[in-house]
């Protein structure tokens, strides 16, 4: 392997120092490497069409110590050598990695449609009892506040660093997730479970409308010949559905319009906000239940919720406390997982594992309420979910810009070799695109932010 480092692009923090071939002892292959002037963190990125190199061991030579960990303890030390990568151990070592990120999405998978599915249950329980989805949008709203304050309060989950723009940034995306919420309730407070998770599987088809009419963004034919099934299959079972509500039909609609302006909103305005999954929910869930407080109130009040209230303990007794709490706390619950979950997998796969819950929700809730269902009702909820995965596919095969935006680069690692020492932390990537080999390294100081 022949390897040489050009001036103009390689950066070094701090030191001075040589890469050198050593299968070739040729002067003409290296070249001095200049210090940086910002010692914080920095990036060296090397192509190369040989072989991948790799840090295989740490050591120290030359002026390395002395100048790397000046003013630090001598204890510290960081160096390394490259070599060769052996291909099969690359190959063994990505194959744990992926068997591992597949365990780790299958949990968040699971526990994502559990919760889902328990909400929902205690949900509907719960409107059933006392049909005022105002309130009970709001007290899932506040539950998942409470939790996340006493989290952050006790240190158990560490609290976001956010700032005024932050706040700003995030109203609009509130605003819809509120309506979307609110409209959702309101829709199950009139018809069965079932029917609005068939109809709020048709929010694809609301997606690419509004991406076409109002942002003037295009689609390839297929994903738009994927609307047909769906639009098909939510009328089918609109037309078929044996205790079909106006109201409860129009509120899955609405639900559908306002997540759809929730995703875009939340793309266009929070770019380059720093927050986790688990914090950008909780974030969502504080400022979301400070909008929809004051329209509870204006719209049903407290006094109907009193009434609505004593009916409910007499009719079921004290269970229907522990169905409220229930739902508000799996309403949050199931919402940060998923939000978790996006920070492990593309939008693609969530779409996908959205269609699959809405699945399980359909037939769980079926189950539990005995909820009846038309031969043809059923086909329509078929053909509409099938549709939902047809889109997710065709958006990720003739979109694939569109299918992996916010997840990033795909890099394919091909080993990772690398020693910490007290102070520092050093990490080296080898990743292969389209042919050419990328050495990236990043050297952060952890005591220096």
């Amino acid at each position: 392997m022949i390897f040489s480092l050009k001036q103009s692009n390689v950066t070094i923090p701090v030191f001075s120092s040589k890469i050198i071939d050593h299968r070739r002892n040729h002067p003409e292959q290296f070249s001095v490497l200049p210090p940086l002037s910002n010692p914080k963190a920095s990036k060296i990125s090397i192509v190369s069409n040989s072989k991948p190199l790799h840090v295989s061991s740490i050591q120290t030579f030359g002026s390395l110590r002395t100048l790397l960990y000046a003013g630090r303890s001598p204890k510290s030390s960081v160096a390394c050598n490259a070599y060769e990568a052996d291909r099969s151990d690359a190959e063994v070592v990505g194959d744990k990695i992926e068997a591992a990120r597949r365990v780790k999405i299958g949990v968040y998978f699971a526990t994502w449609w559990f919760l889902n599915v328990i909400f929902n249950i205690y949900n509907k329980k719960v409107l059933n009892a006392f049909p005022y989805p105002w309130l009970t949008s709001t007290l899932s709203l506040a539950a998942g506040s409470a939790i996340m304050l006493i989290s952050w309060a006790t240190k158990v989950a560490e609290a976001p660093n956010t700032d005024l723009d932050f706040w700003k940034s995030l109203f609009p995306v509130a605003l819809a997730h509120t309506i979307g919420h609110v409209a959702a309730t309101v829709s199950m407070s009139k018809v069965a479970v079932s029917f609005t998770h068939i109809i709020k599987s048709g929010e694809p088809a609301f997606s690419v409308l509004v991406s076409r009419f109002i942002l003037g963004e295009t689609f390839p034919l297929p994903v738009y010949l994927s609307l047909i099934p769906i639009i098909g299959g939510c009328g089918l079972s609109a037309l078929t559905e044996l205790n079909f509500n106006m109201t409860g039909f129009m509120g899955a609609m609405i639900s559908n319009l306002a997540f759809v302006f929730r995703n875009i909103f939340s793309k266009r305005g929070m770019k380059g906000k720093s927050v986790s999954g688990m914090n950008y929910y909780a974030c969502l869930s504080l400022l979301s239940l400070l909008i929809l407080t004051p329209f509870a109130i204006a719209v049903e009040g407290p006094k109907m919720w009193a009434a609505g209230w004593q009916n409910a303990i007499s009719e079921i007794g004290p269970n229907f406390i522990w169905w409220v709490a229930a739902q508000s706390i799996f309403y949050h619950l199931y919402n940060q997982v998923s939000y978790m979950s996006l920070d492990e997998i593309s939008p693609l796969t969530f779409s996908v594992g959205n269609t699959m819950k809405r699945i399980s929700v359909i037939v769980s809730s079926i189950i539990i309420f005995h909820t009846p269902v038309q031969p043809v009702n059923a086909l329509g909820a078929a053909i509409a979910i099938l549709g939902t995965f047809l889109y997710s596919q065709s958006l990720g095969y003739f979109c694939p810009g569109e299918a992996v935006k916010n997840e990033g680069r795909k890099w394919k690692f091909t080993r990772l070799s690398c020693s910490v020492d007290i102070g520092c932390l050093f990490t080296s990537m080898v990743a292969e695109q389209q042919g050419e080999m990328v050495v990236a390294v990043d050297v952060v100081d952890n005591k220096n932010g």
